[in-house]
């Protein structure tokens, strides 16, 4: 895991997000950099953000936290993965109750580009 802002984003769908954590890893040999965000207004239970109301957040989030991140730690990943979630979940557990929305970009010469899985 590597140290971030944990400074408040306002993005597009008016939710205010916050770093929670970055990590690294590797995904068939590629690596992945994961930016996980508290966005507790995507909550199920009185949250108010629906996916796609906050589908644009992942390009600004991307472009705005993950370009400038992977700049700051020198850092060249093939992947960044956005992930907003309405509570803290540990990396790879499940939780039922938590709403988890995530996106992947590739980096290209204008930016983050949308990877469909």
């Amino acid at each position: 895991m590597l140290a971030g802002s944990a400074a408040a984003q306002d993005v597009p769908s008016g939710q205010s997000v916050t770093l929670h954590e970055a990590l690294i890893d590797t995904v068939n040999g590629e690596s992945w950099l994961r930016l996980r965000f508290l966005a507790p207004q995507i909550a199920q239970d009185g949250g108010g953000v629906s996916y796609v109301q906050a589908e644009a957040d992942f390009e600004q989030l991307c472009q705005n936290v993950g370009l400038p991140y992977i700049t700051e730690y020198d850092l060249a990943p093939d992947l960044i993965v956005v992930a907003l979630m309405d509570r803290p979940v540990p990396f790879g557990q499940a939780d039922p109750d938590a709403t988890q929305f995530i996106e992947a970009f590739r980096i290209g010469a204008d930016g983050c580009i949308w990877e469909a899985f």
